[in-house]
């Protein structure tokens, strides 16, 4: 059985899918894009080194196409502080007292959590907002009136 040159690049492009499955990088499938180019090169009867140009022009181009969209892509927050991640994010619970440190131990979702703070001021007494989990801890600041 022969693949004939559009076999083949079919047949890289269907690995690099299986590959981009298997490492999960979405670069794999850029490529594989360059791939499928040459093979659709092929399938236009030009020669061998058009194909490796089709190939490489768009594998590279759909790469730092991907790449430029990722790196203007905003940033997510760190996993403590993002409430995509920890839906206690923007909860707000009550403080009854802070020691010295900055501290307190508070009541909340039915078992007793560390606080601290972290907002503007010192610290008192009231309605807190987490802003993010630590560990254990959770990390509040005032809750807006």
């Amino acid at each position: 059985m022969d693949l004939g040159a559009a076999g083949v690049w079919w047949l890289a492009a269907g690995l690099l899918v299986l590959g981009e499955l298997f490492v999960g990088s979405f670069y794999m499938l850029m490529l594989a894009l360059g791939c499928a180019g040459g093979a659709v090169a092929a399938h236009l009867g030009v020669g061998l080194p058009a194909q490796l140009i089709a190939a490489a022009l768009i594998g590279a181009g759909t790469t730092g196409l991907w790449h430029l969209r990722r790196a203007r892509a905003p940033r997510s927050a760190p996993v403590q502080s993002n409430r995509d991640a920890l839906l206690d994010i923007g909860q707000t619970l009550q403080v009854q007292a802070w020691d010295a440190q900055g501290s307190a131990r508070v009541s909340y979702r039915g078992s007793d959590w560390t606080a601290e703070f972290r907002g503007p001021g010192a610290a008192a007494p009231g309605l807190h907002r987490i802003i993010a989990v630590q560990g254990n801890r959770l990390i509040v600041e005032p809750a807006e009136p």
